[in-house]
Protein backbone atom coordinates (compact mmCIF):
# COMPACT_ATOMS: atom_id res chain seq x y z
CA UNK A 1 0.00 0.00 0.00
CA UNK A 2 1.12 3.54 -1.07
CA UNK A 3 0.77 6.16 2.14
CA UNK A 4 0.79 9.95 2.49
CA UNK A 5 1.96 10.84 5.72
CA UNK A 6 1.74 14.16 6.54
CA UNK A 7 3.76 16.00 9.45
CA UNK A 8 5.91 12.92 8.98
CA UNK A 9 9.43 15.31 10.49
CA UNK A 10 7.13 15.43 13.67
CA UNK A 11 6.40 13.49 16.73
CA UNK A 12 3.64 11.83 16.06
CA UNK A 13 4.42 11.54 12.29
CA UNK A 14 7.83 10.16 12.60
CA UNK A 15 6.87 6.94 15.04
CA UNK A 16 3.44 6.40 12.50
CA UNK A 17 5.62 6.94 9.17
CA UNK A 18 8.38 4.21 10.90
CA UNK A 19 5.77 1.57 11.25
CA UNK A 20 3.93 1.56 8.38
CA UNK A 21 7.21 1.18 6.59
CA UNK A 22 8.47 -1.65 8.68
CA UNK A 23 4.47 -3.17 8.08
CA UNK A 24 5.59 -2.82 4.26
CA UNK A 25 3.98 0.15 2.90
CA UNK A 26 5.64 2.41 0.43
CA UNK A 27 5.47 5.71 2.76
CA UNK A 28 6.40 9.39 1.14
CA UNK A 29 6.24 12.01 3.90
CA UNK A 30 6.11 15.71 3.51
CA UNK A 31 6.59 18.49 6.04
CA UNK A 32 6.90 22.08 5.97
CA UNK A 33 9.84 21.77 8.75
CA UNK A 34 8.71 25.17 10.46
CA UNK A 35 10.96 26.58 13.33
CA UNK A 36 7.81 26.37 15.79
CA UNK A 37 10.43 24.34 17.91
CA UNK A 38 13.89 22.76 17.24
CA UNK A 39 14.58 22.21 13.35
CA UNK A 40 17.90 20.21 14.22
CA UNK A 41 15.39 17.69 16.08
CA UNK A 42 12.73 17.38 12.92
CA UNK A 43 15.96 16.74 11.14
CA UNK A 44 17.23 13.90 13.76
CA UNK A 45 14.09 12.42 13.19
CA UNK A 46 13.93 12.62 9.23
CA UNK A 47 17.65 10.86 9.44
CA UNK A 48 16.33 8.30 11.08
CA UNK A 49 13.43 7.51 8.24
CA UNK A 50 15.73 8.71 5.01
CA UNK A 51 17.41 5.15 4.70
CA UNK A 52 14.68 2.90 5.40
CA UNK A 53 14.01 1.80 1.68
CA UNK A 54 10.39 2.65 1.10
CA UNK A 55 10.60 6.02 2.73
CA UNK A 56 10.62 9.01 0.37
CA UNK A 57 10.84 12.32 2.08
CA UNK A 58 9.60 15.74 0.35
CA UNK A 59 9.61 19.45 1.81
CA UNK A 60 6.30 20.66 0.97
CA UNK A 61 4.08 23.09 3.01
CA UNK A 62 -0.26 21.45 3.06
CA UNK A 63 -1.12 25.30 2.78
CA UNK A 64 0.32 25.67 -0.84
CA UNK A 65 -2.38 24.39 -2.58
CA UNK A 66 -0.60 23.88 -5.65
CA UNK A 67 1.95 21.95 -4.56
CA UNK A 68 0.07 19.58 -2.76
CA UNK A 69 -2.24 18.90 -5.72
CA UNK A 70 0.94 18.12 -7.95
CA UNK A 71 1.89 16.30 -5.29
CA UNK A 72 -1.23 13.41 -5.68
CA UNK A 73 -0.99 13.48 -9.19
CA UNK A 74 2.25 12.38 -9.59
CA UNK A 75 2.72 10.14 -6.39
CA UNK A 76 -0.56 7.58 -6.91
CA UNK A 77 -1.35 7.66 -3.02
CA UNK A 78 -3.89 4.77 -1.59
CA UNK A 79 -4.40 5.93 1.89
CA UNK A 80 -3.78 8.97 3.84
CA UNK A 81 -3.02 9.92 7.87
CA UNK A 82 -2.96 13.37 8.44
CA UNK A 83 -0.91 14.37 11.33
CA UNK A 84 0.43 18.07 9.47
CA UNK A 85 -0.92 20.90 11.75
CA UNK A 86 0.24 23.98 13.63
CA UNK A 87 0.50 22.42 17.04
CA UNK A 88 0.01 24.29 20.62
CA UNK A 89 -2.40 25.34 22.56
CA UNK A 90 -0.94 28.62 24.25
CA UNK A 91 0.79 29.49 21.09
CA UNK A 92 -2.66 29.65 18.88
CA UNK A 93 -3.19 32.79 21.62
CA UNK A 94 -0.54 34.12 19.99
CA UNK A 95 -0.14 33.71 16.50
CA UNK A 96 -3.63 32.67 15.59
CA UNK A 97 -2.74 32.76 11.80
CA UNK A 98 -0.59 29.96 11.66
CA UNK A 99 -3.49 27.98 12.69
CA UNK A 100 -5.83 29.16 10.38
CA UNK A 101 -3.17 28.96 7.68
CA UNK A 102 -2.25 25.09 8.71
CA UNK A 103 -4.90 23.57 10.62
CA UNK A 104 -7.97 25.11 7.94
CA UNK A 105 -6.71 25.96 4.71
CA UNK A 106 -3.92 23.40 5.11
CA UNK A 107 -6.85 20.92 5.87
CA UNK A 108 -9.07 21.87 3.07
CA UNK A 109 -6.13 21.60 0.73
CA UNK A 110 -5.56 18.55 1.70
CA UNK A 111 -9.33 16.94 1.05
CA UNK A 112 -9.52 18.45 -1.79
CA UNK A 113 -6.82 16.65 -2.91
CA UNK A 114 -7.95 13.54 -1.41
CA UNK A 115 -11.09 13.82 -3.48
CA UNK A 116 -9.69 14.56 -6.52
CA UNK A 117 -7.53 11.88 -6.52
CA UNK A 118 -9.89 8.73 -5.04
CA UNK A 119 -8.13 8.11 -1.97
CA UNK A 120 -9.55 5.04 -0.12
CA UNK A 121 -9.50 6.39 3.13
CA UNK A 122 -8.00 9.65 5.21
CA UNK A 123 -6.82 9.23 8.51
CA UNK A 124 -6.38 12.48 10.39
CA UNK A 125 -5.58 13.64 13.67
CA UNK A 126 -7.93 15.74 16.29
CA UNK A 127 -7.81 16.60 19.83
CA UNK A 128 -8.80 15.36 22.98
CA UNK A 129 -8.77 20.01 23.39
CA UNK A 130 -12.07 19.69 21.27
CA UNK A 131 -13.72 18.92 24.25
CA UNK A 132 -13.00 22.25 26.02
CA UNK A 133 -15.49 22.75 28.44
CA UNK A 134 -17.21 19.39 29.19
CA UNK A 135 -16.56 18.42 32.49
CA UNK A 136 -18.48 15.09 32.24
CA UNK A 137 -16.09 12.02 32.60
CA UNK A 138 -14.82 10.00 30.68
CA UNK A 139 -14.66 12.47 27.65
CA UNK A 140 -16.61 10.37 25.10
CA UNK A 141 -17.11 10.71 21.32
CA UNK A 142 -20.64 10.94 21.75
CA UNK A 143 -20.35 14.44 23.79
CA UNK A 144 -21.12 17.79 22.32
CA UNK A 145 -18.21 19.82 22.00
CA UNK A 146 -19.37 23.22 20.74
CA UNK A 147 -17.54 24.72 23.86
CA UNK A 148 -13.74 25.09 23.27
CA UNK A 149 -11.38 26.82 25.01
CA UNK A 150 -8.38 28.23 22.60
CA UNK A 151 -8.36 28.10 18.73
CA UNK A 152 -6.17 24.97 18.83
CA UNK A 153 -9.22 23.44 19.91
CA UNK A 154 -11.35 25.02 17.47
CA UNK A 155 -9.45 24.11 14.82
CA UNK A 156 -9.65 20.49 15.34
CA UNK A 157 -13.18 20.74 15.52
CA UNK A 158 -13.16 22.59 12.27
CA UNK A 159 -11.40 19.87 10.80
CA UNK A 160 -14.05 17.09 11.82
CA UNK A 161 -16.82 18.98 10.28
CA UNK A 162 -14.81 19.79 7.15
CA UNK A 163 -13.99 16.14 6.91
CA UNK A 164 -18.08 15.37 7.38
CA UNK A 165 -18.97 17.39 4.61
CA UNK A 166 -16.59 16.01 2.05
CA UNK A 167 -17.86 12.13 3.37
CA UNK A 168 -21.17 13.49 3.01
CA UNK A 169 -20.70 15.11 -0.58
CA UNK A 170 -18.34 13.23 -2.20
CA UNK A 171 -18.27 9.86 -0.32
CA UNK A 172 -14.51 10.13 1.02
CA UNK A 173 -13.81 7.99 4.16
CA UNK A 174 -12.49 9.68 7.06
CA UNK A 175 -11.88 8.97 10.29
CA UNK A 176 -10.61 11.55 13.00
CA UNK A 177 -8.82 10.59 16.20
CA UNK A 178 -8.66 12.46 19.07
CA UNK A 179 -5.16 11.88 20.62
CA UNK A 180 -4.89 12.61 24.77
CA UNK A 181 -1.61 14.11 25.71
CA UNK A 182 0.72 11.76 24.15
CA UNK A 183 4.13 11.56 25.02
CA UNK A 184 7.38 9.61 25.00
CA UNK A 185 10.32 8.88 22.94
CA UNK A 186 11.25 12.12 20.14
CA UNK A 187 8.61 13.64 21.03
CA UNK A 188 7.77 17.48 21.11
CA UNK A 189 10.40 20.31 22.98
CA UNK A 190 7.20 22.50 23.90
CA UNK A 191 5.66 19.64 25.64
CA UNK A 192 5.46 19.41 29.46
CA UNK A 193 8.31 15.73 29.37
CA UNK A 194 10.56 18.25 27.89
CA UNK A 195 10.09 21.49 30.06
CA UNK A 196 10.41 19.32 32.98
CA UNK A 197 13.27 17.35 32.39
CA UNK A 198 15.40 20.17 31.37
CA UNK A 199 14.32 21.96 34.64
CA UNK A 200 14.90 18.49 36.79
CA UNK A 201 18.53 18.07 35.11
CA UNK A 202 18.83 21.71 35.96
CA UNK A 203 18.07 22.07 39.16
CA UNK A 204 15.60 24.54 38.23
CA UNK A 205 12.28 24.84 39.62
CA UNK A 206 9.05 23.82 38.07
CA UNK A 207 6.41 25.61 37.01
CA UNK A 208 3.22 23.55 37.69
CA UNK A 209 0.02 25.10 36.85
CA UNK A 210 -3.40 25.02 38.56
CA UNK A 211 -1.38 23.79 42.30
CA UNK A 212 -0.76 20.49 40.18
CA UNK A 213 -4.52 19.76 40.42
CA UNK A 214 -5.51 19.05 37.27
CA UNK A 215 -5.30 15.45 35.37
CA UNK A 216 -3.90 14.36 32.09
CA UNK A 217 -4.22 11.09 30.21
CA UNK A 218 -1.08 10.47 29.54
CA UNK A 219 -0.67 7.86 26.45
CA UNK A 220 2.38 6.32 25.40
CA UNK A 221 3.44 7.35 22.08
CA UNK A 222 3.83 3.29 21.04
CA UNK A 223 0.14 3.18 22.15
CA UNK A 224 -1.03 6.24 19.76
CA UNK A 225 0.66 4.52 16.92
CA UNK A 226 -0.98 1.22 16.93
CA UNK A 227 -4.02 2.87 17.20
CA UNK A 228 -3.58 5.23 14.25
CA UNK A 229 -2.64 2.15 11.88
CA UNK A 230 -5.19 0.29 13.02
CA UNK A 231 -8.14 2.64 12.51
CA UNK A 232 -6.16 2.89 8.89
CA UNK A 233 -7.05 -0.19 7.91
CA UNK A 234 -10.58 0.05 8.67
CA UNK A 235 -12.53 1.94 6.50
CA UNK A 236 -16.03 3.31 7.34
CA UNK A 237 -18.31 2.68 5.50
CA UNK A 238 -21.28 4.57 7.18
CA UNK A 239 -23.87 4.11 10.15
CA UNK A 240 -27.26 2.60 9.22
CA UNK A 241 -28.93 2.82 11.87
CA UNK A 242 -27.53 6.67 12.32
CA UNK A 243 -30.82 8.88 13.16
CA UNK A 244 -30.85 12.57 12.20
CA UNK A 245 -33.88 12.65 15.37
CA UNK A 246 -31.63 11.29 17.58
CA UNK A 247 -27.91 11.64 15.77
CA UNK A 248 -24.31 10.32 17.12
CA UNK A 249 -21.92 12.83 16.93
CA UNK A 250 -19.23 10.05 16.18
CA UNK A 251 -21.07 8.59 12.96
CA UNK A 252 -22.95 9.38 10.25
CA UNK A 253 -24.55 7.99 7.45
CA UNK A 254 -21.82 8.97 5.50
CA UNK A 255 -18.67 6.82 5.84
CA UNK A 256 -17.08 8.83 8.57
CA UNK A 257 -16.33 8.34 12.14
CA UNK A 258 -14.24 9.66 15.16
CA UNK A 259 -12.21 8.01 17.83
CA UNK A 260 -10.68 8.58 20.92
CA UNK A 261 -7.34 7.54 21.59
CA UNK A 262 -6.49 8.15 24.75
CA UNK A 263 -4.75 5.72 27.99
CA UNK A 264 -7.75 6.25 29.69
CA UNK A 265 -6.08 6.52 33.03
CA UNK A 266 -5.93 10.13 33.85
CA UNK A 267 -3.49 11.20 36.70
CA UNK A 268 -3.14 14.15 38.73
CA UNK A 269 -0.04 16.72 37.15
CA UNK A 270 1.64 16.09 40.95
CA UNK A 271 2.06 12.37 40.85
CA UNK A 272 2.91 12.57 37.02
CA UNK A 273 5.78 15.40 38.28
CA UNK A 274 6.74 12.33 41.12
CA UNK A 275 7.26 9.83 38.26
CA UNK A 276 9.39 12.01 36.09
CA UNK A 277 11.77 12.76 39.19
CA UNK A 278 12.09 8.97 39.52
CA UNK A 279 12.56 8.35 36.16
CA UNK A 280 15.53 11.21 36.04
CA UNK A 281 16.83 10.44 39.71
CA UNK A 282 16.51 13.63 40.98
CA UNK A 283 14.10 15.82 42.51
CA UNK A 284 13.73 19.77 42.26
CA UNK A 285 11.41 22.74 43.96
CA UNK A 286 8.12 23.35 42.59
CA UNK A 287 6.17 26.76 41.74
CA UNK A 288 2.36 26.46 41.82
CA UNK A 289 0.63 28.56 39.22
CA UNK A 290 -2.53 28.94 38.39
CA UNK A 291 -4.16 27.12 35.22
CA UNK A 292 -3.11 29.20 32.10
CA UNK A 293 -5.59 30.77 29.63
CA UNK A 294 -6.87 27.67 27.39
CA UNK A 295 -6.01 24.89 29.26
CA UNK A 296 -8.75 22.34 30.08
CA UNK A 297 -8.89 21.14 33.91
CA UNK A 298 -9.10 17.19 33.06
CA UNK A 299 -9.33 15.29 30.44
CA UNK A 300 -9.97 11.41 30.21
CA UNK A 301 -10.56 9.24 27.36
CA UNK A 302 -13.40 6.87 26.99
CA UNK A 303 -11.86 4.15 24.23
CA UNK A 304 -14.61 1.89 24.31
CA UNK A 305 -15.36 2.40 20.69
CA UNK A 306 -12.13 1.89 19.99
CA UNK A 307 -11.43 -1.38 21.72
CA UNK A 308 -15.02 -2.56 20.06
CA UNK A 309 -13.67 -1.75 16.24
CA UNK A 310 -10.21 -2.50 16.44
CA UNK A 311 -10.02 -5.17 19.37
CA UNK A 312 -7.24 -2.75 20.96
CA UNK A 313 -7.12 -0.37 23.60
CA UNK A 314 -4.05 1.85 25.21
CA UNK A 315 -2.26 0.28 27.96
CA UNK A 316 1.70 0.97 28.41
CA UNK A 317 1.56 2.72 32.21
CA UNK A 318 3.38 5.95 32.73
CA UNK A 319 6.03 4.94 34.75
CA UNK A 320 7.24 2.61 32.12
CA UNK A 321 6.65 5.66 29.53
CA UNK A 322 8.49 8.35 31.68
CA UNK A 323 11.30 5.58 32.24
CA UNK A 324 11.54 5.21 28.35
CA UNK A 325 11.17 8.99 27.64
CA UNK A 326 14.28 9.69 30.61
CA UNK A 327 16.41 6.97 28.00
CA UNK A 328 15.80 8.08 24.78
CA UNK A 329 16.21 11.84 26.57
CA UNK A 330 19.99 11.55 27.94
CA UNK A 331 20.95 9.41 25.41
CA UNK A 332 19.73 11.72 22.52
CA UNK A 333 21.25 14.77 24.45
CA UNK A 334 24.46 13.13 26.00
CA UNK A 335 23.46 13.78 29.04
CA UNK A 336 25.39 11.20 31.91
Amino acid sequence: MRVLVTGAAGFIGFHVAKRLVEQGCEVVGIDNLNDYYDVALKQARLAQLKPLANFHFIALDIAERGALERLFREQAFQRVVHLAAQAGVRHSLENPHAYVDSNLVGFVNLLEACRQNAIEHLVYASSSSVYGANESMPFSTRDNVDHPLSLYAATKKANELFAHTYSHLFGLPTTGLRFFTVYGPWGRPDMSPFLFARAILAGEPLRVFNHGRHRRDFTYIDDIVEGVVRCLARIPLGNPAWSGVAPDPASSRAPWKLYNIGNSQPVELLRYIELMEQAFGRSTVKELLPLQPGDVEHTYADVDELIRDTGYAPDTPLEVGLQRFAEWYRGYYELD
